[in-house]
């Protein structure tokens, strides 16, 4: 399909800075896309009152670690050079793919000390070597620790990945270290939240529990390639990063149940999505999955395992517009997309949400 279907304006004002407080205040636009398209507006501890006892939510456990790394690459004969890198997948105990800026000066081989503001930190240094280049900036780093060590290391010097959109328009802070991060996150291994999953709250898990609702969850390292633009005329030109998820046997055999006696899969977020569809048989029947997914979901995707997704509002032209447009259809999201927009919803990861009914295949 032609990228610039999936196109529209974005008023800079109704991009989120800060998210809402309490969380489970944030507007909640509800969609339902059979018959005439019904657009509700609500507010996220609303959600209860839209589900069924006997549905159940899936809520991707990931933790966001502080993998924004700045440095100084040092070779003989040239100045200093300052390096950004974004941690996005780790690929072995002592190596991560990263995006790297500015990547077109950097050479293989290349030795690059990492520290806050490319200043070595009080606890130690990170060091790392550049060993393979790939496109649009992505390199593989190779670092002089391993497993926990590395781990205790990039918590030392790195910072949290804010959205390129967030972070054009101000500093990171310790608030974002709260703010980005749901309150169930515990597999250490995101550069990027599941951002759907922000709105939750202990009071909003209180009143899912009295309305009969389960909760399951299931794990993707979301990477930074999530912010990547879709550069290509067509998606079928596009080319996804894959992210590294897991699908316990115990999860799938509860969310089989749940299908079994007619209740509804609620994915808490387009990562949840994916994980589940990647995890789905043809007949919709769940299993236990490990490993790197990268589908790749674009109208007319058959969808297996999700009935009801809940997401947040997302960039134009994006892979995940794309998604959501698979899910409920084109038309149907262009219309939520511009009411939100008109009455004021706030986009993006700190934004508002929206709860999607997929749309019925005739």
């Amino acid at each position: 399909m032609r990228v610039d279907l999936f196109d529209f304006d974005l008023p800079e004002d109704n991009i989120a800075l800060r998210p809402a407080s309490p969380r489970d205040s944030a507007r909640l636009l509800v969609v339902q896309p059979d018959g005439a398209t019904v657009l509700q507006d609500h507010v996220v501890r609303d959600l209860p009152s839209f589900l069924r006892p006997g549905d159940a939510l899936v809520f991707n456990d990931t933790k966001v670690i502080p993998a924004q790394l700045e440095g100084i690459r040092s070779r003989e004969g040239t100045p200093d050079l300052h390096v950004s890198a974004t941690l996005h997948m780790r690929v072995a105990p002592d190596a991560w793919k990263a995006f790297a800026k500015p990547g077109k000066r950097l050479k293989i081989g290349d030795r690059i000390r990492f520290g806050h503001s490319g200043e070595t930190c009080a606890l130690g240094t990170l060091d790392a070597v550049l060993e393979e280049k790939g496109e649009g900036g992505e390199v593989l780093l190779r670092f002089d620790l391993s497993g926990p060590a590395l781990d205790e290391a990039i918590m030392a010097v790195g910072h949290i990945p804010l959205p390129p959109y967030i972070a054009a328009k101000r500093p990171e802070d310790e608030q974002d270290s709260r703010d980005y991060q749901t309150i169930y996150a515990r597999e250490e291994g995101a550069v990027a939240a599941p951002t759907a999953g922000l709105h939750f709250t202990p009071d909003l898990f209180a009143a899912l529990d009295a309305a009969g609702i389960e909760r399951h969850f299931v794990t993707l390292h979301v990477g930074a390639g999530t912010f990547l633009p879709v550069k290509a005329d067509d998606t079928t030109e596009h080319k996804m990063h894959s992210e590294i998820g897991h699908v316990s046997a115990a999860t799938a055999e509860a969310l089989n149940a749940v299908k079994a006696r007619g209740g509804r899969i609620v994915s808490v977020g387009t990562t949840s999505l994916r994980l589940l569809e990647s995890a789905a048989e043809a007949d919709g029947t769940l299993k236990a999955w490990s490993g790197a997914t990268d589908i790749f979901i674009t109208p007319g995707y058959r969808f297996r395992a999700v009935d009801v997704l809940m997401t947040n509002f997302h960039l134009p032209r994006s892979t995940l517009f794309m998604l959501v447009s698979a899910f409920a259809g084109l038309d149907t999201m262009r219309a939520a997309y511009t009411h939100a927009i008109s009455t004021g919803y706030r986009f993006y990861s700190y934004g508002d949400s929206s709860l999607l009914f997929r749309k019925t295949t005739r």
